[in-house]
């Protein structure tokens, strides 16, 4: 239990300060390269933020034991939303860019449909449906690219930032100490609830699906207090796009991913997070405090569910 603890705490010191030179090098990337941070939190951020949960479910497909994939994935993806997004409206009022409210979030919601229907139909997740979502993840990135095109005038210059270079030591640094200190997180919070004997399940869609989140948790909540709003919504939506497109189409291509009838009404809650984040920002363009409190009170829900 001790060296539980230790682990627990040590990974959230770690992921604190990575998360912090994660940010900064995000940023100034973006603004050295001309590039919107909103395209930053949707590509580089996410997917360095997304690297627990394509660890744990690509290397347990290797391992053979790929059943734990869809929990570990949909578990993230609600509480990156419901959490993540909640704490951080809580905290702040997050403005949210217009092409995220019509464009990226009707795609979250979509791709959670349409994985709840791969699951439903063959009680797995097949080949030829992992390169189904290895083609709309293909397409995702174009859509970036050519947003990022279209952007790239628009962005201004900060005099403070520092050079290229250094803002990539940041970037790499701070991914590795992101995924360390949730690594150490996973496995301490791990130990610790086995030791209060709770159940496989309710492990993998609480305890490590709350590990695997905390980089995304940290990044945004420190992206929003540094007034970089732009990462911290494009870092939640761009990074359950990656759990899904990526790292259940990558674990797919490797071995059928299991889908129990019981990730249906998980699959529900998380394209329902999708339902709240949109309805909470398409009248004002921005995530206020009030939507952040319904966040995180339907998470409250989903654990009483889980818990019965």
């Amino acid at each position: 239990m001790i060296l539980n603890l230790f682990l627990l705490i040590a990974g959230f010191i770690i992921l604190v300060k990575g998360a912090d030179w994660f940010v900064e090098g995000a940023s100034g990337i973006a603004c050295r390269l001309g590039i919107p941070q909103l395209i930053i939190g949707l590509t580089i951020v996410a997917m360095g933020t997304s690297l627990p949960e394509a660890a744990v479910s690509i290397t347990s497909a290797l391992k053979g034991n790929a059943g734990i994939t869809v929990g570990n994935i949909v578990g993230s993806n609600i509480m990156n939303i419901f959490i993540i997004l909640g704490l951080t409206a809580v905290i702040t009022t997050v403005t949210v860019q217009k092409s995220t409210i019509y464009y990226e979030i009707p795609f979250v919601f979509l791709i959670t449909i349409l994985l709840m229907i791969f699951g439903y139909t063959g009680n797995t997740v097949s080949f030829y449906e992992g390169v189904i979502f290895w083609i709309l993840f293909i397409g995702f990135l174009i859509y970036l690219f050519q947003s990022a095109k279209k952007n790239k005038d628009s962005v201004e210059q900060e005099e403070t930032v520092p050079p290229v270079w250094k803002c990539i030591l940041m970037l790499i640094a701070g991914g590795i100490m992101v995924v360390v200190g949730s690594d150490f997180a996973v496995d301490g919070a791990s130990g610790i609830a086995s030791a209060f004997g709770m159940s496989d399940r309710l492990i993998g869609l609480t305890i490590v699906a709350f590990g695997t989140s905390l980089p995304e948790l940290v990044t945004s909540v420190t992206a929003a207090r540094k007034g970089k709003a732009d990462i911290a919504v494009g870092n939640i939506v761009g990074s359950n796009i990656f759990n899904i497109l990526f790292v259940i189409g990558t674990t797919a291509l490797i071995c059928k991913v299991p889908f129990e009838s019981k990730f249906i009404i998980d699959s529900i809650f998380a394209a329902a997070a999708c339902v709240i984040l949109w309805l909470g920002t398409i009248r004002h363009k921005e995530l206020r405090r009030s939507c952040g409190v319904v966040m995180l009170l339907s998470y409250a829900v989903y654990f009483v569910y889980l818990c019965m």
